[in-house]
């Protein structure tokens, strides 16, 4: 497997004068996952739970349902130049009667047709897409329980202690238990890492939860957490445009600026509990 951290010197200047000394780096390298031999996604991430990272890409990408959906996942014999396993290209083998994507190498299955040229056909996209709608989930959160979620998932972010270089996402009951905490140099693949958690253990939908990011509130998570039917996103940071149009398209519940004992509360505000 790769490495989480890497070690490399460096040059610390200060006040008190300079001196050399060795840091802990997050690592980030190359994955690329094919379906049925065929590649569908390179991403950058932080080694470590990449079936999970897989599943939860794949579920956010309309591709799979559930865990029904993925027959086998494995590395694939690929390696680097001194011959050894590099662990960065993962093979899932979709089980029979799941059709495969037809797609190019992306980042995401449909930026080349909607994201990045009309907000609309995103928004669009993702509602023909959705299986899991958290928009009939009658869940409801306290604000005390809120505030403590951003220390909860600090917490639990282990890599993040040794780097202060990776995001954090985190699922949690409304009674403020923590289910799952991922961290990854990509917000984007810490929330795969977290729903693919929820797919191995045959949890989707997840209904009655809240998904806690370390950042901001991009349309890209917003848009994962709905794949996943998560009716509450809170993030400490703030959300953008799209996103709050989206979770509001969605049912969603979405928090920004999460600190303290505040927050913002953009969508569904009749999920927060005062």
């Amino acid at each position: 497997m790769g490495r989480v951290t890497v070690r490399r010197p460096v040059l610390k200047l200060s006040h008190q004068g300079e001196r050399s000394r060795p840091d802990a780096l997050a690592a980030e390298e190359p994955l690329e996952l094919r379906i049925d031999g065929k590649a569908v996604a390179v991403t950058m991430r932080t080694p470590g739970n990449d079936v999970e990272l897989a599943h939860g890409f794949l579920l956010t990408e309309a591709v799979i349902g559930d865990r029904e959906d993925i027959s086998a996942a494995r590395y694939c014999a690929g390696t680097g130049p001194d011959g050894r396993n590099t662990y960065n290209v993962l093979e899932v083998s979709l089980s029979p009667g799941v059709a495969p994507p037809d797609v190019g190498v992306e980042r995401n299955f449909y930026t080349t047709s909607s994201c990045g040229v009309c907000g609309k056909a995103a928004l669009d996209a993702v509602k023909l897409r959705t299986r899991y709608s958290p928009a009939d989930d009658d869940c409801a959160v306290s604000t005390d329980v809120l505030t403590t979620l951003p220390d909860k998932l600090r917490a639990a972010q282990k890599v993040f202690d040794s780097t202060g270089g990776l995001h954090g996402a985190g699922l949690f009951t409304t009674d403020g238990e923590l289910l799952v905490a991922r961290e990854d140099v990509g917000r984007h693949n810490a929330v795969d890492k977290v729903i693919g958690w929820a797919v191995q253990s045959g949890l989707i939908p997840l209904r009655g939860l809240v998904l806690m990011v370390s950042g901001r509130a991009s349309f890209e998570l917003v848009q994962k957490a709905a794949m996943a039917g998560i009716p509450v996103l809170a993030a400490v940071s703030a959300p953008s445009s799209l996103a709050a149009e989206l979770a509001e398209e969605q049912g969603m519940t979405l928090i920004g600026f999460l600190r303290g004992d505040s927050m913002n509360v953009y969508t569904g505000a009749d999920r927060v509990l005062r």
